[in-house]
């Protein structure tokens, strides 16, 4: 068998797995633009039917594409966050953040196998820049968060930030998908401290998430794909 066969996702033939993977990315990416005008239009029946779909539609296209395992693992992980976060109650919340928890954990474990295979590891200047955001972040909004959420939202922020900070051994377009993976969660806590929001705050809550994950993805594609061609 060949090292392409047996990868994950793939055919046995890079043509006819990107027919298959072409389409998934189209309705991805469908998808996505339903639901940031279905936020846009106050349409709930649009986001509470597109927002389930996306996930699995990027993971699928990942895995079409030959992704590594943990990236599609990291990916349905947010869909499971996803879909409790749409409940509104703090049990949900709780429940979608742990899911969303494990898929970082997926992606540190991803960067982390990354580095050990010649890529340049995450610069410590990058970790400590991080690290000053977040420390400023929750000393701002520790006061105005409800005192049963603090300390979930506080292990869950230093989770967030370390796969953040880690994106970068994967190139630019993950690292600008782990900062954007940042920003979305951030507002989501401003929504939480009942801090001042810009007008349609889900909107863009899901533009920067959506494109988060969507640039971690390409991020990773891009370096696994670049490392298994011949001869490199």
């Amino acid at each position: 068998m060949t090292a392409t066969a047996a990868r994950p996702g793939s055919t046995g033939a890079d043509g006819r797995a990107e027919r298959f993977a072409r389409p998934v990315l189209l309705a991805f990416l469908l998808v996505a633009a339903a639901d940031l005008a279905g936020l846009l239009a106050g349409a709930e029946t649009v986001h509470l039917v597109a927002k389930p779909l996306l996930m699995p539609l990027l993971a699928g296209y990942a895995a079409l594409r030959g992704a590594p395992r943990l990236l599609v693992a990291a990916l349905l992980f947010g869909w499971g966050g996803d879909v409790f976060l749409l409940a509104d109650n703090d049990l949900a919340f709780l429940v979608g953040m742990g899911s969303f928890a494990v898929g970082h954990v997926c992606y540190l474990t991803l960067f982390g196998r990354g580095e050990g295979r010649g890529r340049a590891p995450a610069p410590l200047v990058t970790g400590a820049g991080y690290a000053v955001v977040l420390v400023v972040f929750l000393v701002l909004i520790w006061p105005d968060l409800p005192a049963d959420l603090r300390i979930p939202l506080t292990g869950y922020s230093l989770l967030l930030t370390a796969m953040a900070w880690r994106a970068g051994v994967f190139g630019p377009y993950a690292a600008a998908g782990g900062a954007l993976f940042l920003l979305s969660d951030a507002l989501i806590a401003t929504g939480i401290a009942e801090w001042p929001q810009a007008p349609a705050p889900d909107f863009w809550v899901m533009l920067t998430y959506i494109a988060a994950q969507a640039l971690l993805t390409l991020g990773v594609l891009t370096k696994h794909r670049t490392k298994h061609k011949p001869g490199a």
